[in-house]
């Protein structure tokens, strides 16, 4: 999936003209919509979405909120509502600025439907603290319209989708 989504992009770039002008800069604001694939110990699908604000040239801060359904031999859904924080980092040594490069941490609540969870035992599925790691990518064919991607340990390793700025 990851290949795909890279060919994508590349080819988008190609293809649409470099009128956009991405760069992050103080008083953005940025809106992610899409899909999360993965999810805890496997594979698994669900939709997000993110929300930041720029308080600096480099520094964004913001909201998310994930649903992931994740199935074994049981269904699992974790809905994760949090804090997030991205550094923007594309300016240090990009010259292309319809692309936006970051990489950033969450902090929040996942809430899960754990099968197991009795009250007493406690799993790894248990609904608790959520602590999230990601980097990421926005390519704007547009001013204020792209595609997004991020890797890491957040609600899910893998989220893309549709990138607003504003």
């Amino acid at each position: 999936m990851k290949k795909l989504f890279t060919i994508f992009v590349l080819a988008a770039a190609v293809m649409v003209g470099t009128n956009a002008q991405a760069q992050f800069e103080k008083g953005d604001k940025l809106l992610n919509a899409g899909i999360n694939l993965g999810g805890p110990w496997g594979g698994g699908f669900g939709l997000g979405a993110s929300f930041e604000g720029g308080i600096h040239d480099y520094i964004s801060v913001g909201g998310q909120i994930d649903w992931v359904q994740w199935t074994s031999y049981w269904k699992y859904n974790f809905l994760t509502i949090g804090a997030r924080g991205s550094y923007h980092f594309g300016k240090h040594f990009l010259t292309i600025d319809n692309l936006d490069l970051y990489g950033g941490l969450a902090l929040g609540y996942r809430i899960s439907n754990d099968p197991f969870d009795v009250g007493w035992v406690g799993t790894v599925y248990d609904s608790g603290v959520h602590f999230g790691g990601f980097a990421g990518a926005r390519y704007y064919f547009k001013e204020n319209l792209g595609v997004f991607a991020e890797v890491g340990y957040n609600a899910s390793p893998l989220k893309a989708g549709i990138a607003f700025k504003f």
